[in-house]
């Protein structure tokens, strides 16, 4: 991905040649809206550091597709059974974004902007990496070998994150032709996190440095404490609009109306989703994927399983455009937060409607109601465990 370079330097000339600023920044604002819709806020979980013990993998998503949906594929006699998040208009779900399979194996991707320096021109395939990796991997082993066997270039640029039955962890920032891997064991403090640069790559290029550091101060508490769990990771994770460039927390600041930037729930936003893995010695069938469709601080969360009927069905590409009925939902809410459209309108949110001191924000609301299906979803699970 050469735009972030491209934008760098586009800038310069403008500052050299200010008689044209005016007709060039509309193009340098939609190369950066290019960047922003890829961005997305990650992060690797040991079950050391969690209040169930299950490791977790966290993925807030962002891009350009408004609409998203859960999709199950039963096994075939050479794929694993397996559960995807895809784009509404992927009517072939060949592009899975996030997802868990019937081995325990579950991955995500973040885009990154400072690891390739190529003219690659066929990239963004992340998506079929994550789907054969879900069709064919059991370990994070597998999806190393995996990347290492596909032919070159890989036509990604990303920090893929994997964890398996037995617990383990990693990211793995890979470009067109190489990878480097960094394994949970590894992590001083049992956490691992990834936006949209890679750590291996050039120094102070990519996006979301601000994102990773409020990642690191929201969840500092919780990770001395080990009580890590996937409902503080899509109720205040991806529902908190705190800025750590500034130190200033907005969510609960009563102002009206502020300015979309570097928090991690963004415009952009269009999932949340929390993969619990397993105790050693569970199956792999009890992986639990912990899911809000839309625009996440207005997200409702479903659990999601494998076997027949494991999705719920507003989950899935129901309605006659391919769209989640329950994503469509929400995506409404998030257009009455973010109402205007024209020029640079769009950057506004509309704080009070999502928090306010009567209680009945969308976040609000959604938050009350999604602590009620995490306790359900849980006391299912437990059920099945004692059977």
């Amino acid at each position: 991905m050469l735009i972030p370079q491209f934008i760098a330097t586009f800038a310069a000339f403008l500052l050299m040649n200010m008689k044209k600023t005016i007709t060039y920044l509309c193009l340098l604002i939609a190369l950066t809206a290019v960047c922003e819709a890829l961005a997305c806020t990650s992060a690797i979980i040991s079950g050391s550091r969690t209040a169930s013990g299950r490791p977790l993998l966290w993925k807030h998503r962002d891009t350009g597709e408004e609409n998203n949906k859960v999709e199950r594929f039963a096994a075939t006699d050479s794929t694993f059974e397996y559960v995807g998040l895809y784009n509404a208009s992927d009517s072939l779900c060949r592009e899975a974004w996030m997802g868990f399979n019937s081995q325990g194996l579950a991955v995500m991707n973040t885009a990154s902007y400072n690891l390739n320096r190529d003219t690659v021109t066929q990239m963004d395939r992340e998506g079929l990496v994550m789907t054969q990796a879900l069709k064919a991997c059991r370990t994070i082993d597998d999806f190393a070998a995996l990347l290492t066997s596909l032919p070159k270039p890989l036509g990604v640029e990303a920090n893929f994150g994997v964890i398996d039955a037995s617990g383990n962890g990693a990211y793995f920032e890979c470009g067109n032709y190489s990878f480097v891997r960094y394994d949970l064991k590894d992590a001083p403090d049992g956490v691992l996190m990834r936006t949209n640069y890679s750590h291996s790559g050039r120094t102070d290029d990519g996006y979301g440095y601000i994102r990773e550091q409020n990642e690191h101060c929201l969840m500092a508490p919780h990770i001395a404490a080990g009580d890590l769990t996937p409902e503080f990771l899509t109720e205040v994770m991806s529902r908190t609009f705190y800025n750590s460039y500034i130190g200033k927390d907005y969510t609960h600041s009563g102002d009206s109306i502020i300015i979309d930037m570097d928090f991690i729930p963004r415009r952009s936003s269009t999932a949340t989703c929390v993969i619990e893995g397993i105790l050693p010695g569970e199956s792999p069938a009890l992986t639990m994927m912990w899911i809000g469709l839309g625009y996440p601080p207005c997200a409702s969360i479903r659990p999601v399983t494998l076997g027949e009927g494991g999705v719920p069905q507003e989950l899935r590409g129901n309605t006659p455009q391919g769209h989640s009925p329950l994503c469509d939902a929400v995506v409404e809410m998030k257009h009455k937060v973010f109402p205007t459209t024209r020029g640079n309108g769009k950057y506004y949110l509309h704080l009070h409607l999502l928090y306010n001191s009567q209680g009945t924000g969308f976040a609000q609301k959604a938050r009350r109601d999604n602590l009620t299906r995490y306790r359900l979803g849980k006391a299912l699970r437990e059920q099945i465990i004692h059977k």
